[in-house]
C-alpha cells in the first residue's frame, strides 16, 4: 500500500489535532507532522519530514501567505500544498496558485472530499473549486499575456541574474549558487543585491516569490529518498 505522508499547519491547534486523528485512522494517509504557521522551525521541520502533502490554512497570514508557500516549496519542493480555508477570498486564492498551491478545499467540504483531494494531489492533479478557478485562470491568462509582451518583472533581470535567481527558487544558499556559477560567494550576493533593487523587493524570500508568480518553479530533484528521512 502507498501511503500519503500529510502534514499539517494551521493555528488552531485543537482541530488539527482532531483532524489528525480523523486522518490517521484512513488507511492509506499517514499525518508525519503538525505546527501552526509562525513557528519558528516550520522550515526546518517540513524539511525533515518532506512530506507528500502539506495542507494549511492561509486565512490569518495574511500579506505573508505567499512568502511562507514559497518558503514550504523551498524546504521540500518535492510536496504539494493544499489550502485547507475558511475563506472566500477568490484574489488570495489566486496567490496560492501563483506561489504553487496544489489545491483549495474548504473547511466545510466533507472530510471524505478532503481526503480524495490529498489522494488526487498525489497523482498530479490540481484542485480548484468552480467559484475560485474561474478568477484563477483570468489571473494567470493574464500574466501569461504578459509574459508574451515581455512586460513582467524578470524582463529587467540579465541572464545572469536569472541563472541566480532560479537558484534561489530552488533553495539553494549564496555558497551553492557560487559553486554551481563558478563564481565567488561575493559576486552571487552582489547579483541577489542586483535582483533585488530591480524587482523592487526586500529580501530574498519576496524576490523568490515574485519569481513563482511569473512561472518560475524549482526544477525535479530526482534524487532517490526515503519518506521521512532526514538530510
Amino acid at each position: 500500500m502507498t501511503f500519503v505522508h500529510v502534514f499539517l499547519i494551521d493555528d488552531h491547534e485543537v482541530l488539527t489535532d482532531g483532524l489528525a486523528m480523523r486522518l490517521n485512522a484512513v488507511s492509506d494517509v499517514w499525518v508525519v507532522g503538525k505546527a501552526v504557521p509562525g513557528s519558528d522551525n516550520l522550515t526546518a521541520e517540513v524539511a525533515r519530514q518532506r512530506p507528500d502533502v502539506i495542507t494549511i490554512e492561509l486565512d490569518r497570514v495574511g500579506m505573508r501567505s505567499t512568502a511562507l508557500l514559497t518558503a514550504l516549496i523551498a524546504a521540500s519542493p518535492k510536496s504539494h500544498i493544499v489550502v485547507l480555508t475558511g475563506s472566500t477570498d477568490k484574489a488570495l486564492a489566486a496567490d496560492a496558485a501563483r506561489a504553487g498551491a496544489d489545491a483549495w478545499v474548504r473547511k466545510d467540504s466533507s472530510f471524505s472530499e478532503f481526503v480524495d483531494v490529498l489522494r488526487r494531489v498525489t497523482n498530479g492533479e490540481a484542485c480548484y473549486p468552480p467559484e475560485e478557478l474561474g478568477h484563477v485562470l483570468r489571473q494567470l491568462r493574464a500574466e501569461v499575456r504578459q509574459a508574451r509582451e515581455r512586460s513582467g518583472p524578470l524582463d529587467a533581470l540579465t541572464d545572469r541574474e536569472r541563472e541566480v535567481l532560479e537558484s534561489m527558487v530552488e533553495g539553494k544558499r549564496p555558497g551553492q549558487i557560487a559553486a554551481d556559477l563558478s563564481v565567488s560567494a561575493n559576486t552571487v550576493r552582489t547579483h541577489i543585491g542586483r535582483i533585488l533593487a530591480k524587482l523592487g523587493v526586500h529580501s530574498s524570500i519576496e524576490a523568490i516569490s515574485t519569481a513563482r508568480s511569473t512561472g518560475v518553479l524549482p526544477r525535479p530533484d530526482d534524487s532517490a529518498r526515503p519518506p521521512g528521512a532526514s538530510e
